[in-house]
């Protein structure tokens, strides 16, 4: 098992590995203004490997490439950041020298900002996602009544539907979170939904053999069955509930990671755009693998009803 995990693992980096090659190569092809390589000439390790490969094709590097991890470093770890915490944790502890320092950096400050979009809109879409699928998956003819109209909306492109929330709720922070929430709603629902409909009748009839409320069927029976599929419902809805925080900040009112991505891309910043884009992979990557993590764990209760 362990030679398996490290099999796996080294392949995992390898590729990892091949990819940022590729994309430092690329990076110093192109004008700074459009792509930005990974380290850039700000390391002169960096340097002097893209001056070497252009070589190879009879060429040479004159101008100044920024790196996306140098600039992510720069926006992350910033002076008056560090002056700041400093000049708070001596009085007040470190605690309010954290917050202090993130309300400092612009980057922090709107990484919290859009983390706080995200987990509001994303935990919305997995309360309700997940009740509703089990409900209307037990009550057929709340499925009936819903199912078409949850149908159309999921069909809808939910970046056409930005517009229209925007006419009706406005800018503020809920009408972002409608949109994270319709984002996220529907893997959730649907996975939940078609993992309670999967349930054996033969669990519901033993439940009912055995004189079971209607509370104990749900606790020892459908939710446990049905938790893998939100689970699995979840990992995906964790992506598309990514992509409404990124719309929503960039198309209702520039905030948070979107205005990063805005005002950098307006000043021709295609490090600092690279580097705010690999927060949000890095962050969605995290979060699906740690559900996937828990959907592992939790599978065999698909089998295993109590």
């Amino acid at each position: 098992m362990n030679a398996l995990m490290s099999h796996r693992w080294s392949q995992v980096l390898l590729s990892i590995f091949t990819g940022l090659m590729i994309w430092e190569i690329a990076g110093w092809q192109f004008n700074s203004a459009f792509f930005a390589p990974v380290l850039g000439s700000d390391t002169p390790f960096a340097n002097a490997i893209a001056q070497w490969i252009a070589g190879l094709f009879g060429k040479t590097i004159a101008e100044p490439h920024p790196g996306t991890v140098p600039k992510l470093i720069s926006m992350l770890a910033a002076a008056d950041m560090r002056e700041a915490f400093w000049e708070v944790a001596g009085e007040q502890g470190w605690i309010a020298g954290v917050q202090r320092a993130v309300e400092a950096s612009t980057l922090l400050k709107a990484v919290s900002e859009s983390i706080m979009l995200f987990i509001t809109g994303l935990a919305l879409a997995l309360l309700i996602g997940l009740f509703l699928g089990m409900a209307m998956a037990r009550l057929p003819n709340l499925r009936i009544a819903l199912e078409h109209y949850i149908l159309a909306l999921y069909s809808t492109p939910m970046a056409a539907l930005i517009p229209f929330i925007l006419a009706i709720f406005g800018f503020e922070f809920w009408p972002k979170v409608l949109v994270v929430f319709l984002f996220a709603l529907f893997p959730i629902l649907y996975n939940t939904l078609e993992g309670a409909r999967s349930l054996k009748p033969e669990y519901v009839e033993v439940s009912k053999a055995f004189r079971s409320s209607e509370w104990r069927l749900w606790t020892d029976i459908i939710i446990p069955y049905t938790l893998p599929f939100g689970l699995t419902g979840l990992r995906q809805g964790i992506a598309r509930a990514l992509v409404g925080m990124v719309a929503s900040e960039i198309l209702l009112n520039p905030a948070g990671i979107g205005d990063v991505l805005v005002s950098r891309s307006q000043a021709f910043d295609m490090a600092g755009v690279l580097a705010a884009i690999t927060i949000v992979t890095v962050l969605g990557a995290t979060l699906m693998a740690s559900v996937r993590g828990f959907e592992n764990r939790y599978v065999k209760w698909r089998n295993a009803v109590r």
